[in-house]
Parts: C-alpha cells; sequence; structure tokens
C-alpha cells in the first residue's frame, strides 16, 4: 500500500478517535458507527488488492470524518452548522442534506474505481456507478428506519434526523444523486481515469 494512502488512514482513524469522545447521544453514535466498523476495513483491504487512486481515497476520508462529525453530534443537531442555518434563514439543521450531496460528490469517485474492473465501456461504468450511489443511498435511508425502529425507538428522531421532514428520506437520496452527476461534468478526467485503470488491470493479468 502506498505511503499517501497509510497517512491518509492514519489521518481517518484520529478524527474518528477524537469524534468517538464522549458524544451527544453514546446510543445514536453506535447506530452511526456500525457501517463504518464493516467498510472500513473492507476499503483498506480492497485498496491493498486493487490499489485505488490516493484522490479517491482522500475524497472518502473527507466524506468519512463528516459522518464521524455527524454521529458525534447527530446530523439533526450538529450545532456547529447552527451558523449557516441562521445565516440563510433556514427552518432546519442541513448538516445531514449536505452530508448525503457529499456523499454523492466524494464517493462517486472510489465507486467509479471499483466498477471499473468488471466493465470494459466507460459509459456504463459511470451509469452503474451512478445507480449504485442512488441505491446505497437508498438501502441507508432503509436501513437507518429499521435500527432505530429495531433497536431504539426513543432514538428515533435524533438517528433519522428527520426534523419534522416527511419527505426527509426522498430528499436525501435525491442530494446523493444530484452530488453524484455532477461528477459527470468532468467526463473527460472520467474517460482518462478509465483508460488507465482498465491498463492496470491488464498488465495485472498479464
Amino acid at each position: 500500500m502506498p505511503r499517501s494512502h497509510k497517512i491518509i488512514y492514519a489521518i481517518y482513524i484520529v478524527v474518528w478517535i477524537i469524534m468517538a469522545i464522549d458524544p451527544k447521544y453514546p446510543a445514536d453514535w453506535l447506530l452511526e458507527n456500525i457501517l463504518v466498523f464493516l467498510f472500513f476495513p473492507f476499503i483498506v483491504i480492497m485498496d491493498i488488492r486493487h490499489r485505488y487512486s490516493a484522490t479517491a481515497i482522500f475524497l472518502l476520508l473527507i466524506f468519512a470524518s463528516l459522518h464521524s462529525l455527524g454521529s458525534h453530534y447527530t446530523y439533526a443537531e450538529m450545532e456547529h452548522f447552527d451558523v449557516i442555518s441562521k445565516f440563510f434563514g433556514f427552518e432546519r439543521n442541513h448538516f445531514d442534506r449536505v452530508v448525503h450531496f457529499l456523499f454523492g460528490l466524494l464517493v462517486f469517485r472510489i465507486l467509479f474505481e471499483m466498477i471499473t474492473y468488471g466493465i470494459s465501456s466507460l459509459k456504463t461504468a459511470l451509469f452503474f456507478t451512478l445507480t449504485t450511489v442512488i441505491s446505497i443511498s437508498t438501502i441507508y435511508e432503509m436501513l437507518e428506519w429499521i435500527a432505530a425502529v429495531t433497536f431504539h425507538p426513543e432514538l428515533g428522531m435524533a438517528f433519522l434526523g428527520t426534523q419534522g421532514d416527511i419527505w426527509d428520506a426522498h430528499k436525501d437520496t435525491l442530494a446523493a444523486m444530484v452530488g453524484a452527476l455532477i461528477n459527470f461534468f468532468f467526463y473527460t478526467h472520467y474517460s482518462k481515469l478509465f483508460k488507465m485503470r482498465n491498463t492496470q488491470r491488464q498488465a495485472g493479468e498479464a
């Protein structure tokens, strides 16, 4: 594994540890981090095996760090976002919506690099990456609901972060989709990346 990747992972671990100290709602923090416990080792193992770009890992670090921040305060009560909410006159704390948007925007890159290994067409790879983002976002919303109802019903609103919006899950998924679609403006960049990843794969198979 490249040294740059080790540094990025180390930074994330430090951020995660800091955000794990005295969270606002410990039970909510644990629920929010179940997927982290599962996917962090998975990403590291896949990175060792397939060598993702430092850019993809760094973008993932940004998103994961924001998720850690949200799990520390809860997305609905992320107090440091209140300044922005008041400035724009928002009636709710939109930190959760911003993170969902950034999920689509930032995680798109590493998902694209994962998908290129099994696809021979750039357009198909981009399409499947987009649908993967939407699928993950939708499945996460359902898992969120199931986890809240099953394990801690009393944490429902804090964990789900709906803040009284009955369409919260739909808007979160839309935000992730919009974030993912922005990546399509960098079509030329992804074209070069696609060719490079395919060349690496073919060299590995030779």
